[in-house]
């Protein structure tokens, strides 16, 4: 998992990518929306839907970035992706997707963030990703899956904490059909860079959280 970054490093990266997407934008603007989207991010109740998921994500571009076309939209869109999250609300991604238009009314190009907002979109993880910048976003989003069994079961845990609301049935239950899902393709990761870094140890840490849900044990 990535360190975490400090706030003025965490804040001056967004900031120049802001600038980057939006050149007629100020510094000052650029911060004014960083803060708001902090704030979200730090909403009480998040336990994985928070900065530092963002925060690993950005390491993954980081270490891909060479590889990656319009390599500015997809950071943007790793950045808002989570931006909204109701546990159990299935437009999450949509929402985060308007947040996004609402925060950059009149300073970025209607087309990006209509770009920006289909790579969010994709994050919805309901099918393989169509596209090379929105396979990018997915296989970074889904990078923790290939994290070591002891940061994957974090991260599980932490997912379960913020469906605190549901039985531990009906949470299995519906999990499990996600990652049974996501082991049926043919391959979880599009990209070459995370299929050989991500894809056997993801398949292994989900099989053995799927053996756990059907047997009863409790990690």
């Amino acid at each position: 998992m990535a360190d975490q970054a400090s706030p003025r490093t965490h804040a001056e990266r967004f900031i120049a990518l802001w600038l980057r997407c939006a050149p007629h934008a100020s510094a000052a603007q650029a911060r004014a929306i960083h803060g708001r989207l902090c704030a979200a991010y730090g909403e009480a109740g998040r336990y994985y839907h928070a900065l530092p998921h963002i925060e690993h994500c950005l390491c993954e571009f980081d270490g891909a970035r060479a590889a990656i076309a319009a390599a500015d939209d997809v950071e943007l869109a790793l950045w808002y992706h989570d931006a909204v999250y109701q546990p159990g609300d299935s437009d999450n991604e949509g929402r985060s997707a308007a947040l996004l238009a609402e925060h950059s009314a009149g300073q970025l190009a209607d087309a990006q963030v209509a770009r920006i907002g289909a790579l969010i979109l994709a994050t919805t993880h309901a099918n393989a990703p169509q596209d090379a910048q929105a396979a990018w976003v997915v296989d970074i989003d889904l990078s923790s899956f290939g994290l070591p069994w002891p940061a994957f079961l974090h991260d599980s845990r932490a997912v379960r904490a913020e469906m605190k609301g549901l039985a531990d049935d009906d949470y299995q239950r519906s999990h499990g059909s996600f990652l049974r899902g996501l082991v049926a393709r043919p391959r979880i990761y599009t990209s070459e860079h995370f299929h050989g870094r991500c894809e056997q140890r993801a398949r292994d840490n989900i099989t053995r959280l799927l053996h756990a849900y059907a047997t009863g044990i409790t990690l």
